[in-house]
Order: structure tokens, then C-alpha cells, then sequence
């Protein structure tokens, strides 16, 4: 196994600067609606991320995403987020989610207010439809998701309960084992982000991850400590921080597209032995990532 100390681990730590769940400031009502409409016309595209084209995931997924907030990838996963809400009981920023396919959620949009909500459609990209469409949508409406309510104020109150932080590695704990992993100095607990006070039990870690001059947090100034990352993201970070490469021939799993950005980080880190998948063949690349995952992958590392 190739093995380098490399602090490059930092940089990737910026792909995620703007998708974090955080339980802090947010937005108002009307800038979920602005953000999201600025992107009226991208077109439809299968697996989409970027404003080359969306799926409707990939669009939710954006929008929050400027937000400040995190979801999960697929519909389906978005629909395990949040908490319920009922039709009547709709606000804006509020997740719908459809059958369009005849087999559970398939379809996910964004609320914004007078019975209409904005989403990318397979013919039409990112448009807006009416929820109550007598002729598609309303038919197939399943169910709405808040994960976090805006109000007037520019505060948004996040529903943390569907991520057990005991279970799931935050932000705050990523930046602590790298820390340790690095022998980094985390005496000064001063980090210089909004939302870590120098009281933070991670303060010092991540003080010490922000002084190496690659570390960046959002455009709000937020580490957002408090924010999961998923095990396809994990897996950029340790092929960055220990400069693996391909130990063996390619290795790949079921769940992780060959044209996927984390296909070669995911495949570097099967061949070095890091990481196996499951009984199924699966990485789980969209998966939250657990701290017993990290440390053990962390271990695996070191040895």
C-alpha cells in the first residue's frame, strides 16, 4: 500500500463547504424560492448534479445545498430525512415526494408556497407544476418531508432527528481524527469559523485543520460542525490523505456508476484494502458515514 502524509485531505473538505446540515442561520422563505428559481431552464439529465443538467434529486440536492443544508442523494434516501408533514400543513422549503414509477419514491420537489412547487421533470428540466395537478401529480403524491422550517428572520431550525450524531460521523469528529491522524497541534482553540465557539470540543481540531490555508468553511463563514458526510465523499479524503493509488486491478461495486465522480476514489480505497463493500456487492456510496466506519478505516490506514 502506497502511504503519504499528504494535506491535499483538506482540500477535498471543500466540496462540502456548502452542503451541510447545520442547525444554525439559514434562509428566509423567499431566498429558498429565489435559489431555487435561478435555476428554471437547466435541463433534465439522468444522475445530474450540476447545472448541466438535474435529476430531481440532483436538484433538491443543489438547492439546499446553497442553502447551506445537506440531503441525502436520492429521493428515496430524502424521504428518510426530516420529519412528516402533512399536505394541509405545507411550508415553504417543505421536501413533496411522488410514485411516478409504480414502485415506492421516485420523485422529489420543493414547496414554494400557493399549492406550487418547483422540481426538475424529465421533459421539462427545472419548471414548476401545481401539487394539486388533476392530471399527473396530485395522483402520485406520496408524502412531504421538512427538513427545515424558514421562516422571515433568516433562521431555519433543522431537524436533526433523523441523523444520530452517537452513530454518524459529523463534521466536527472528521476534523478531529484527521487531526489526530495528522499529529496536528490543536492547542488554540480559536478556529476562526462563526459557529465554533473556542468552548467546541472539537475547537482545537479544527482550528488546526483552518490554520493550514486550505481548509475553508461556507460563504457564511461556517465550519457547520454539526454536518454529516457521506462514505463516497469519505472515500476522496483518505485517497487524498494517505496518496494511495490502485493497488490491484479496478475494483468496483454494484451501487457506485462507472461515470461517477466517486468511482476511483471508491475503487482506490477497495484495492488497498481499506474497504470490502457489503454481502451484496454494495459501497453504500450515498450512505451517511458512520464514526465506527472512519476509525476503522483510519486504522486500516496506519497499519
Amino acid at each position: 500500500m502506497n502511504k503519504k502524509w499528504l494535506l491535499p485531505i483538506f482540500a477535498s473538505f471543500m466540496l462540502f463547504s456548502t452542503t451541510h446540515i447545520d442547525s444554525a442561520e439559514a434562509a428566509t422563505k423567499s431566498e429558498v424560492t429565489e435559489t431555487a428559481s435561478k435555476y428554471l431552464g437547466t435541463p433534465y439529465k439522468y444522475g445530474g448534479t450540476t447545472t448541466s443538467g438535474f435529476d430531481c434529486s440532483g436538484f433538491t440536492s443543489k438547492v439546499f445545498a446553497d442553502l447551506g443544508i445537506t440531503l441525502n442523494r436520492t429521493s428515496g434516501s430524502q424521504y428518510q430525512q426530516g420529519t412528516a408533514v402533512a399536505k394541509s400543513d405545507l411550508q415553504v422549503g417543505d421536501l413533496l415526494f411522488f410514485n411516478t414509477s409504480g414502485s415506492g419514491i421516485s420523485h422529489v420537489s420543493i414547496y414554494i408556497g400557493d399549492g406550487k412547487m418547483i422540481h426538475s421533470q424529465t421533459n421539462q428540466g427545472v419548471s414548476y407544476s401545481n401539487v394539486d395537478d388533476p392530471y399527473y401529480w396530485s395522483s402520485r403524491y406520496v408524502g412531504a418531508k421538512r427538513v427545515a422550517t424558514f421562516d422571515e428572520e433568516q433562521k431555519a431550525e433543522v431537524k436533526q432527528a433523523a441523523i444520530d450524531f452517537t452513530v454518524y460521523a459529523s463534521r466536527a469528529e472528521v476534523a478531529g481524527q484527521i487531526a489526530k491522524a495528522l499529529n496536528l497541534d490543536t492547542s488554540d482553540k480559536n478556529s476562526g469559523f462563526i459557529d465554533v465557539k473556542p468552548t467546541h470540543e472539537r475547537a482545537g481540531a479544527i482550528a488546526a485543520v483552518a490554520k493550514l490555508g486550505i481548509f475553508e468553511g461556507d460563504v457564511n463563514g461556517k465550519f457547520n460542525p454539526s454536518s454529516p458526510i457521506t462514505r463516497a465523499q469519505i472515500a476522496k479524503v483518505l485517497v487524498l490523505a494517505f496518496g494511495l493509488e490502485n493497488a490491484s486491478q479496478e475494483v468496483t461495486f454494484s451501487d457506485v456508476p462507472k461515470d461517477s465522480w466517486a468511482n476511483e476514489y471508491v475503487s482506490i480505497l477497495a484495492s488497498n484494502g481499506v474497504t470490502n463493500g457489503d454481502a451484496n456487492g454494495h459501497f453504500g456510496m450515498d450512505e451517511l458515514l458512520k464514526i465506527k466506519e472512519l476509525k476503522v478505516f483510519i486504522e486500516r490506514l496506519q497499519q
